[in-house]
């Protein structure tokens, strides 16, 4: 067995790869038609679930569409097309729709599944490359997957097939996702955990709720605002007067104010203060806070529980909870 580690011939092989799967999506892309929006529509009808099935590498596939549409919206569920007949057929009820995914249309498994799914009433969409296949021909509709070769030299491996398969999933997806107004906040119903979770539904009043809420008075002094900045431990003071937030000052004012005056014995608070503070409120997602703060070039943000003070974040909270 000839065995190369040759560098360059490595990376050629990839790219061989690659350029092998853009052109066969270039040509599925190329092949939509009218046939997808009626698989697209069909499933906006339908009264029951999806129900994907698939034998090999195909089956895999049907997981992941299964997976990328019940994360957007699209109650499905996989069924391995061996399994199905013997025994879990019974999965499917009388308004699912099918989808069947096979590059040769012609399986054993998929072959056999078909008439029972006729007999049941269930409408078939087929994900397929054989058009002159069984499943093609007896399909209510089907969404044509060319393929000329696979990525691998032997033209045996299902690589490029398998990528369109994906891409068609996807495709579906994201069109029934347009399709029915899908939000992202009905994106952040379904994805609760993790990191994705944490952005779609983590507020700023949730992350800064254990700071401090340092304040100081218009006619406060300077020892009594480096006393509640340090207090703080957030750098930054909100100014109020007659209960409303009129200004901030940081530990940056204040270095720079002590650099031009020698005599800081008559300043006040409303002598230093920034007007207008950058606020953020409290319901807003943690996300855009970290955004807003990248924009801005700052550190802290007050936080407005509509006109009433609410708190401080700072980029060090955000940067806690994995914000970045």
């Amino acid at each position: 067995m000839l065995i190369t580690e040759d560098t360059n011939i490595i990376i050629d092989h990839a790219r061989k790869v690659f350029d092998a799967e853009i052109h066969c999506l270039e040509a599925v892309r190329e092949n939509i038609d009218a046939h997808f929006a009626e698989s697209v529509r069909a499933i906006l009808d339908c009264q029951g679930r999806i129900v994907l099935s698939g034998i090999g590498k195909s089956a895999i596939v049907a997981q992941k569409i299964t997976a990328t549409l019940n994360s957007t919206g699209s109650p499905a569920l996989f069924m391995h097309a061996a399994d199905a007949i013997h025994g879990d057929l019974g999965i499917i009820q009388p308004n699912d729709i099918v989808i069947l995914l096979s590059k040769s249309g012609n399986s054993p498994e998929i072959k056999e599944l078909i008439p029972y799914l006729k007999k049941m009433g269930n409408k078939i969409i087929a994900i397929v490359s054989n058009l002159h296949s069984v499943l093609a021909h007896d399909a209510d509709i089907v969404l044509h997957i060319p393929v000329e070769r696979e990525a691998d030299p032997n033209n045996l491996a299902p690589t490029a097939s398998t990528t369109a398969q994906m891409a068609m999933g996807d495709a579906l997806a994201v069109s029934l996702l347009m399709s029915r107004g899908f939000t992202e906040k009905d994106f952040a119903r379904f994805h609760p955990g993790g990191n994705l979770g944490k952005q779609l539904y983590t507020v700023v009043g949730e992350v800064c709720r254990y700071n401090n809420k340092p304040s100081v008075p218009t006619n406060a002094g300077i020892r009594d605002i480096i006393v509640t900045i340090s207090a703080g431990r957030l750098g930054i003071t909100a100014v109020e007067e007659d209960g409303k937030v009129v200004g901030v000052i940081t530990d940056g004012d204040l270095r720079r104010m002590l650099e031009k005056d020698a005599d800081t014995t008559s300043i006040m608070a409303r002598d230093i203060m920034t007007e207008k503070p950058k606020t953020i409120d409290s319901q807003a997602l943690a996300i855009n806070a970290m955004q807003r703060l990248k924009e801005l070039n700052i550190t802290q943000l007050l936080v407005m529980d509509g006109d009433k003070y609410a708190g401080v974040i700072h980029i060090h909270d955000l940067l806690r909870e994995g914000f970045v």
